[in-house]
């Protein structure tokens, strides 16, 4: 029993005295931060609208809310299907509402409204198309605007992503040399793509309708693209000349 004692004394010393001499060694030098530098660069262009859209909407006010619907749907069917039989045209049916009209002094009427989207890169096509919807199939052009093309859009942010990221490059070498350091490494980096269409002149439903035997007047205008890098250059420390 003495001598059991004796070890676990003599080992918890030794334990003791470890701990205390590792205590007593000089812990490391804290590690001298890097600087950091956030920096933004873009790069822009402006593409040609390639792409047009129209909006053509029908109208019906009637008591009985059968013989709205019926009605519209009649037009709608004929102009959906002269849409379809030209070429190059995408066609689609949106918007549809049915709802109660009450006003003062006025009978109660149910108006019934649909919405015909078109859409194409051939601008005279849709153009002529659009009038003779309007004057043989009682639709009204009720918006119309313009935009770039998925592939037209990706190939110049492609381009202008490259261009962007050489531009941040260039600005964090420029930075890194006037914070007086050789080198810089990337750090966090974004990219953002952006776009900003010039407005257009809309067309008033109303004045569109009193002409609807005119052409319709197409001027499409550009779409501003922008790409945008922004990030970190961390400065790597100036190493001294021997």
């Amino acid at each position: 029993m003495r001598l059991s004692l004796y070890v676990f004394l003599l080992s918890s010393a030794c334990i003791t005295f470890a701990t205390l001499g590792r205590a007593q060694q000089p812990l490391p030098a804290p590690l001298t931060p890097q600087p950091v530098i956030t920096l933004t660069a873009a790069a822009s262009s402006q593409l040609a609208n390639d792409r047009m859209h129209a909006f053509l909407r029908v109208d019906v006010d009637n008591p009985d809310p059968v013989a709205a619907g019926n009605e519209v749907n009649t037009r709608m069917a004929k102009a959906l299907a002269r849409a379809k039989a030209v070429r190059g045209v995408e066609a689609a049916t949106t918007a549809y509402s049915s709802y109660q009209v009450s006003e003062r002094n006025q009978p109660l009427r149910w108006r019934v409204s649909q919405t015909l989207s078109l859409e194409s890169s051939d601008f005279t096509a849709l153009a002529a198309l659009a009038s003779k919807i309007q004057s043989e199939d009682g639709l009204v052009l009720a918006g119309m605007n313009f935009s770039v093309s998925p592939s037209a859009r990706r190939a110049a942010e492609d381009a202008l992503t490259q261009q962007a990221i050489k531009a941040w490059q260039g600005r964090a070498q420029a930075a890194a040399q006037g914070f007086g350091s050789n080198t810089w490494r990337t750090g966090y980096v974004t990219i953002q793509a952006g776009d900003y269409a010039r407005p257009m002149p809309m067309l008033r439903a109303a004045s569109v309708q009193a002409a609807a035997a005119a052409p319709v007047a197409t001027e499409a205008g550009t779409t501003d693209i922008t790409i945008t890098v922004s990030g970190e250059a961390i400065l790597e420390p100036t190493l001294a000349k021997r």
